[in-house]
This record gives structure tokens, C-alpha cells and sequence, in this order.
């Protein structure tokens, strides 16, 4: 016996949860690559806070490493961390509209399986 076909609005909303759940993922590998980018930055600062004003330091650009000023490289890890912060902050909304999107998709379709009437068998299939 071959499967019932589905209604064609729980087809599309299968599909949405589908979709949804897909983006969720996205959005939550980017919250993780903020968060680890935002940690090394803030592992950065506080180092750079415990070196001396006269003290040497050193950036990577590209393969090389240059010196630079101390002050120049707080302000730019200062940037980046507000940067990261932003960024993470939005990744957290879209996140919970994603969650909660879902959780409304799950309750559609749910309604949709229940309201369903149950399959009969055909006779002489028994």
C-alpha cells in the first residue's frame, strides 16, 4: 500500500520547518564563530593591559609580524570587540525569531496531523 499523499499547506509548511531549522544551524555556527573571535580579542586586550607602555609589540600582516604602537592596537582591539559584540547581538535576535518561528511551525503542523482524518483501508486489503 502506498503512503497517503499530504495535504499540500503541510507539504509547505514541512518545507518551512525544514528551512527554519537549516537557518538556525547557520546562524548558530556564526554565533560561534563570533563568540570565539570576541573571546581571543578580550584574551588580547587583557594581555595588552599588563604590558608597559614601553614595551614592544607586535601585530601578524600576512606572513610577517610588524611592530606597533600599543595605543593603535587597543583602539583597533577595541573596534573589533564592539564589533563582535554588535554582531553577536544580532545573531542572538535572529536566533530567537528562528526559535520562535519554529516552535510555531511545530504547533501548525501538529494541528494539521491531528485534524487529519485517519486513514481507512480499502477492502479486501486486510
Amino acid at each position: 500500500m502506498s503512503q497517503p499523499e499530504l495535504p499540500p499547506l503541510l507539504r509547505e509548511q514541512l518545507a518551512r520547518y525544514d528551512q527554519t531549522q537549516q537557518n538556525l544551524q547557520a546562524v548558530l555556527a556564526q554565533k560561534q564563530q563570533v563568540e570565539m573571535e570576541l573571546s581571543e580579542t578580550e584574551k588580547a586586550l587583557e594581555e595588552l593591559g599588563k604590558a608597559s607602555d614601553s614595551e614592544a609589540v607586535y601585530k601578524f600582516a600576512g606572513n610577517l609580524l610588524v611592530k606597533v604602537k600599543k595605543e593603535d592596537v587597543l583602539k583597533e582591539l577595541n573596534e573589533k570587540k564592539e564589533l563582535g559584540s554588535t554582531r553577536k547581538m544580532v545573531l542572538t535576535k535572529q536566533e530567537s525569531r528562528f526559535r520562535e518561528t519554529l516552535k510555531d511551525l511545530q504547533g501548525k503542523i501538529d494541528d494539521a496531523v491531528k485534524a487529519r482524518p485517519p486513514q481507512t483501508q480499502p477492502p479486501g486489503d486486510a
